[in-house]
């Protein structure tokens, strides 16, 4: 499925500075949450992701897929539970990190290189 990537919505542009962090994106046809530049201000944003029969996804503002900026009593919040989300998501960095620290020859391996980069350095 194509939809238009977070980072590259920039619409409004008279508003929008850019896409700072993407927080939770689950990917097609579902909300994305990120932290974007708006008129200079870091603030909490979404939208939804397009999907094969709407690749703009919403909102769509003159043919431009566009943000909506949370205001501050519910940004906090959707934030906090967007990158619980993220963190919890089996494609999430966290989730790759504990996959390798589970991985107990992987472990091994890493230990055994770490000590003889060290070694190869010569300090004591």
């Amino acid at each position: 499925m194509k939809y238009v990537k977070p980072t590259d919505v920039v619409s409004p542009r008279s508003k929008v500075g850019g896409v700072l962090e993407v927080v939770h994106d689950p990917g097609p046809g579902r909300m994305v949450v990120a932290r974007i530049l708006w008129e200079g201000r870091e603030e909490v944003a979404v939208r939804w992701n397009g999907d094969d029969g709407h690749p703009l996804g919403h909102p769509v503002v003159r043919r431009q897929p566009t943000w909506v900026v949370l205001d501050e009593y519910v940004a906090r919040a959707v934030e906090e539970r967007a990158r619980e989300c993220e963190a919890a998501a089996p494609t999430s960095i966290a989730a790759g990190y504990r996959a390798m620290a589970a991985d107990q020859e992987r472990e091994r391996e890493a230990q055994e290189w770490s000590e003889a980069a060290f070694l190869d350095t010569g300090v004591d």
